[in-house]
């Protein structure tokens, strides 16, 4: 059931995304959007779904991995209310983030550095992108918080919370540490362009394989190093020009 539900979450909010009527191409024109309450709102839900789309399939195995042990636990209680808690904690953070993304982007477009269309109108912007994010790939706050996002049972094993507080508690840390974990490669969707979903999809790709792959923080230094480089072509090619 929770796997059931974790792939239903997931496939509703790529199908809200591919039915947006925002734009997936940079190139499309689209009218200068006024920032009211409603486009405010518009991209708050824009970002949160597409936040479950692109975390949540990285998460699902410590939500199965919790619902296991819950059962264990408490073999006549149904699991699923305290794993429903954790998530919802775990989606909290990330709606936290999206409401942070949404007043850059406000900012963004503000200052004319981002186009109607949700991407970089500046070449420097692009660059110092890629740079940060690049940059953090390497640092060891990020290796910290992938490390953690890679060891589910280590966290429930040491962190693990009792009742319906707890779960929420647990959640919200363990989206704290995705948070903290994957919050630069975010960043990169204005450069590559926020409704681009063919980047959205690669960047989710990157934080699944940096995750549950083996050798994860080999796998995160490279792309580090990858970002870098991106941003450092960006500077150079400016500095040249």
């Amino acid at each position: 059931m929770v796997a059931a539900c974790c792939v239903a979450l997931i496939a509703i909010a790529w199908l809200y995304l591919l039915r947006s009527p925002m734009p997936m191409d940079a190139a499309m024109p689209m009218a200068t959007p006024v920032w009211n309450a409603a486009y405010f709102a518009s991209m708050f839900a824009m970002w949160a779904v597409m936040m479950v789309a692109m975390m949540l399939p990285s998460a699902a195995p410590m939500l199965l991995l919790y619902a296991a042990a819950q059962r264990r636990a408490a073999p006549p209680r149904a699991p699923f209310t305290p794993v429903i808690l954790f998530a919802f904690g775990y989606l909290a953070c990330w709606a936290g983030f999206s409401l942070l993304a949404v007043l850059l982007q406000w900012a963004l477009a503000s200052l004319m550095l981002i186009t109607p269309g949700m991407t970089s109108a500046s070449p420097w912007l692009t660059g110092g992108l890629f740079v940060g994010a690049g940059l953090y790939e390497l640092t060891g706050l990020k290796h910290a918080c992938l490390s953690h996002c890679r060891s589910p049972l280590h966290f429930f094993l040491h962190r693990n919370r009792p009742g319906a507080k707890g779960a929420f508690l647990m959640g919200l840390e363990h989206g704290a540490y995705c948070v903290g974990c994957c919050w630069a490669t975010m960043l990169l969707l204005f450069a590559l362009g926020v409704m681009n979903l063919l980047w959205v999809a690669v960047l989710a790709l990157v934080v699944l394989a940096e995750k549950l792959l083996p050798h994860g923080v080999l796998i995160a230094r490279i792309v580090g190093i990858g970002f870098l480089a991106a941003g450092l072509a960006v500077a150079t090619g400016l500095l040249l020009a």
